[in-house]
């Protein structure tokens, strides 16, 4: 069985997480989405808020499951779920360069789980949590959102938008 895994923060999950998700899918028999939780970082959603968010985004999907990994190495997870291959999305040069030298890190780790790299459309190229949250709030704004991130995302900005950290 072809195990992948994709992680992030998903802070919100946003069109270009699930463009990387959707064709994860399609790659691997199961696919796993992992979200990382960093003690040390400040996120404008919850971890569960971030779950809930993904479940419902990806609902539709039979071959992935959402899970959650802390301070550890996202080869390790990799490793222990028993995943064969990581997906990174590559949106511009400087994610090339920190990926690239990750994915020799990761090699020197488990030199038996592969790293595949993909690129996004240009249209969803540039799409990132923080720049959709950087976006909410000026008259507007609900408009320009909605075409960056999935409905249940857009649901939670516009009922809590003054929550949203910029």
């Amino acid at each position: 069985m072809r195990r992948g895994v994709y992680a992030g923060s998903f802070d919100p999950v946003t069109k270009g997480h699930l463009w990387m998700i959707e064709h994860g899918v399609k790659l691997f028999d199961e696919m796993i989405v992992a979200i990382g939780e960093n003690p040390d970082k400040k996120y404008t959603f919850s971890l569960d808020e971030r779950v809930a968010m993904l479940r419902e985004t990806t609902s539709q999907m039979p071959n992935l499951r959402v899970e959650v990994f802390e301070n550890r190495f996202l080869v390790d997870y990799a490793r222990e779920q028993g995943a064969q291959f990581i997906l990174r999305g590559i949106r511009e040069a400087a994610d090339y360069e920190f990926e690239r030298k990750m994915r020799y890190v990761n090699a020197d780790l488990a030199p038996h789980i592969d790293t595949i790299f993909l690129m996004p459309p240009r249209e969803i190229a540039e799409i990132s949590s923080t720049m959709v949250k950087g976006l909410v709030g000026p008259q507007g704004w609900e408009g320009v959102v909605k075409q960056y991130v999935p409905d249940p995302v857009f649901m939670r900005l516009l009922h809590g938008h003054k929550t949203v950290a910029k």
